[in-house]
């Protein structure tokens, strides 16, 4: 098979997946409903391995831009549907398919009582196309298409219990703090066709090239196009202001919450930015925006999660927040490192979001951890791949995320100390709600009904399964990027993704000058990263362990603490900045303007009634009254004619 057909397959086979469920989803059998929808992203992850090969094999390993038939063609304008196969490419798909398949067995246990069953997973299998799409687009367009479409899912998929209002209305506030995001997006990819007459990635670096004595390094053409993306990724990737939608996800269910918070959606902003890197790497102003966006994201969104109590909720500001390290790690141009962030944290993310999921569903459902207590008695492979995915997340060796974590802190120190010691605060709150997360659903006491003790019992294999590997995962995920002071020549990831930066090295070499750290400071600087993660722990164990507290309903909170759990009040500020405004104008607009749209349209008929009431009038059917009028017009015709020409 030509790597043309592979790569198309490999987009394609999700589609088919939710073609066949999606038609079938109420005359098929569950067996075979759940075999499709896991062997068809089964299939993109083994299409995925084969393209890496074919991507190796190339005698000089460069881009393949598969082009399979012209889209948009103008005078001066192209845009092909067309498939780009590079480093980048292959790194999403890699964990995008092999972390997505895992999340699909999953659904296959979490989900198989629910009526929708069918359609549900015909949904995911779509979501895995359109992030597919997304990945592997060879322009802007392609991939905003892929965009707009996991944006159509996630609304399909968090909305997905659409019995539920308040469901609903997570759905529809996702998919409108989106639409803004995209908004800022398609118009960056005009300023770019308005430019360099081209979306396609290949050209535009090329072009971007070519034109660098026009448009020099922080030029505003350059600061306008970026900002623009940049405002598409703040949509997607929750960045502030536009972060708000992602809590409220929590509605759907779990395995969506997996897939959207994990792998697939949140990441988009970071892989839309690293595919921009020659445009971004041109304009340091935009850079150093993204930088401050996102250390106030990821401190904003650990502070929430300190007092949140739905076990959801916390993993969800815990998303927000990881988002927010790996664009600190964009904004100081350590691309790789955002990346090396993004697949360490699909593991661990996706890992806690299923472990959370086995909770809920032993617990028939419930998501309050101050009803939970003493779990690991009764889910003991559950508790063991929570602890490796809470571990992780908090940054402890080896752990894949103390790699990851660790190399971001390091970037942003060689930068300035300041930002490194806002960024170990928030690793310091991290490691904290993590673990008070962890006790206080594994360790001591159970605090749930009688009921919901009696039903306890470890999931099903189907569920436990993606659990065990993505455990593994997170605990060799950092054997992809280790420090050269741990293993010369370990930082496969680096070396693996550094062509994809040869344009943006070559245009702006400044930003790329390597920082000189030595072994001893970083030694120290990861020490200290370990020991406050430690320090923090230890904290969380004292005071719900040690002490057995349990956390305050958000009604009782008081000071502080009831700002945090009450999330600072944004949501009720963006009600009463734009939600009620909104309300109100478009109530006097109903009040007024339809009023006097009404009076035209009624208006307009009530004439044309009158009108034919009175013509009709002169339909007498006497003969010589129809001669008269006949005579008359022409008397009239004639004078006008003999008026004309004097």
């Amino acid at each position: 098979m030509d790597t043309k057909t592979l790569a198309l397959l490999t987009l394609l086979f999700p589609l088919i997946g939710f073609i066949v469920n999606g038609l079938g989803s109420k005359k098929l059998p569950k067996s075979l409903i759940s075999l499709i929808a896991v062997l068809m992203p089964l299939a993109s992850f083994v299409g995925t391995i084969l393209l890496f090969n074919a991507f190796n094999a190339q005698k000089e390993v460069k881009p393949l831009v598969l082009a399979y038939y012209d889209w948009i063609a103008v005078p001066g304008i192209l845009v092909s549907f067309s498939l780009y196969i590079d480093q980048l490419t292959l790194l999403m798909l890699s964990f995008v398919t092999g972390v997505g398949t895992l999340i699909h067995l999953y659904s296959v246990g979490y989900m198989k009582e629910d009526e929708g069953y069918g359609k549900f997973m015909a949904y995911l299998n779509l979501f895995m196309f359109a992030m597919l799409m997304l990945v592997m687009g060879g322009n802007y367009l392609m991939m905003f298409i892929g965009w707009e479409g996991v944006g159509l899912c996630s609304f399909l998929l968090i909305g997905f219990w659409n019995k539920n209002r308040a469901y609903n209305a997570a759905a529809q506030k996702a998919f409108v703090m989106n639409r803004i995001g995209d908004l800022g997006l398609i118009l960056g990819v005009i300023m770019i066709f308005i430019l360099w007459n081209t979306s396609e990635y290949k050209d535009l670096q090329l072009a971007v090239d070519l034109s660098k004595n026009t448009y020099k390094v922080d030029s505003w053409q350059l600061v306008v196009v970026t900002l623009l993306l940049f405002i598409g990724a703040m949509g997607k990737s929750a960045q502030i202001p536009l972060y708000t939608w992602l809590p409220d996800a929590m509605a759907g269910p779990t395995p969506v919450s997996a897939l959207i918070h994990a792998a697939t959606m949140v990441t988009a902003g970071i892989y839309m930015v690293v595919r921009s890197n020659f445009l971004f790497s041109l304009a340091p102003t935009t850079l150093t925006i993204v930088l401050v966006i996102a250390i106030a994201t990821a401190l904003l969104a650990a502070s929430i999660g300190i007092f949140q109590n739905d076990i959801k909720k916390v993993l969800a500001y815990s998303t927000v927040s990881q988002l927010g390290y790996m664009f600190m790690a964009l904004g100081v141009a350590a691309y790789t490192s955002g990346m090396f962030h993004v697949v360490t944290h699909a593991f661990f993310k996706a890992l806690l979001f299923l472990g959370a999921g086995s909770v809920i569903h032993a617990l028939h459902h419930e998501q309050d951890i101050r009803n939970m207590g003493g779990l690991r008695k009764y889910m003991p492979i559950t508790f063991i791949t929570f602890a490796v995915g809470t571990l992780a997340i908090s940054g402890i060796p080896p752990f894949a995320g103390f790699f990851s974590k660790d190399e971001i802190l390091m970037n942003l120190y060689a930068r300035n100390p300041i930002l490194w010691g806002l960024a170990l605060f928030g690793s310091a709150m991290t490691a904290f709600y993590m673990f008070r997360l962890f006790f206080l659903v594994f360790l001591g006491d159970f605090r749930g009904t009688d009921e919901q003790k009696h039903h306890l019992h470890e999931s099903l294999l189907t569920m436990t399964l993606p659990l065990i590997i993505l455990a593994v995962l997170s605990v060799g995920g950092g054997l992809l990027n280790i420090p050269e002071i741990f293993a010369k020549g370990g930082d496969k990831m680096a070396q693996f993704l550094a062509p994809i930066y040869e344009t943006a090295k070559k245009l702006n070499p400044d930003l790329f000058k390597p920082h000189k750290i030595s072994h001893s400071t970083e030694y120290a600087l990861m020490g200290v990263s370990v020991a406050v993660a430690l320090i923090s722990i230890i904290l969380a164990y004292v005071v719900f362990v040690a002490k057995k507290a349990v956390p305050k309903a958000e009604t009782e909170q008081k000071g502080l603490a009831k700002v945090l759990a009450r999330k600072y009040y944004v949501d009720e500020l963006y009600d009463a900045i734009f939600v009620k405004p909104i309300e109100k104008f478009s109530k006097f607009l109903g009040d007024i303007f339809e009023i006097a749209i009404d009076f035209f349209v009624e208006g307009t008929g009530q004439l044309v009634k009158f009108l034919g009431g009175a013509f009709r009038k002169l339909q007498t059917g006497n003969v010589g009254v129809y001669v008269f009028a006949i005579v008359l017009g022409a008397v009239i015709w004639i004078a006008f004619n003999w008026l004309k020409s004097l």
